[in-house]
């Protein structure tokens, strides 16, 4: 693994779409792997107290952000499930305001809010066997973050070779816009809450580990999140 403080992560294992094979969807569906081990978590619920958005107000709030470093394009919403489109919600914790809790088994994150409420985001999450449970905490945050592929995934496919050395920030590299690296006991666990801008990934089991946010929602979420943050990975 490549850490120079340039080099966000470079543990993707799943294969990879380099551009020249599927434009503009590289590893959107292939994610980051780590080996933190799995720990308890609180299990703990949300239910939904405001009616969800419509597709009109989905294409507004998924639009284009056009003043980026990189211009991001707008979510095609009609591709998401309209129960993983942002919205605040009831959520009963004993967890302060601002924690993150991810619930892989219904494909959401939530951020701590006051008075009992969350604010809930769609999400995909890791793939049967490459799930994980457990309390980090976001040890470092990067906008438009460099990757690197590791040597096992250039051996599988010799064409992301071209990028050993890392591959610059921008709307083909796996690590999207916004990237929150979670971090256990000081050691950075090779997991993160990233954004992708692969519509049809939202409320599946796709990555290594790792949990996908719509762009739009990862921007939101990463502008409100500190570093030094709680956040808990509840069991899928």
């Amino acid at each position: 693994m490549i850490n120079d403080g340039r080099n966000a992560d470079a543990g993707a294992t799943d294969e990879v779409a380099l551009p020249g094979h599927r434009a503009g969807l590289l590893s959107r569906r292939s994610f980051l792997a780590g080996s933190a081990a799995g720990i308890g978590a609180l299990g703990l619920a949300g239910c939904v107290t405001s009616d969800g958005m419509s597709l009109a107000e989905a294409s507004k709030v998924y639009g284009p952000v056009p003043d980026e470093k990189f211009p991001i394009p707008a979510i095609d919403v009609s591709k998401v499930d309209p129960k993983y489109y942002r919205r605040t919600v009831r959520y009963d914790t004993k967890e302060a305001p601002g924690t993150i809790i991810v619930d892989p088994g219904n494909y959401y994150v939530y951020r701590v809010e006051e008075d009992g409420n969350a604010t809930r985001y769609g999400a995909n999450v890791g793939r049967d066997g490459f799930r994980w449970s457990g309390d980090a905490y976001v040890g470092r945050k990067s906008e438009w973050a460099t990757w690197t592929p590791p040597a096992a995934m250039i051996k599988r496919q010799p064409e992301a070779a071209k990028w050993a050395r890392g591959m610059p920030g921008g709307l083909d590299n796996p690590l999207g816009a916004r990237t929150l690296h979670l971090y256990q006991n000081g050691a950075y666990t090779l997991y993160t809450i990233y954004a992708s801008l692969d519509a049809e990934s939202i409320g599946n089991g796709i990555t290594s580990g790792c949990v996908g946010l719509l762009t739009q929602d990862m921007m939101h979420l990463y502008s409100r999140t500190p570093v030094k943050t709680k956040v808990i990975v509840l069991p899928a």
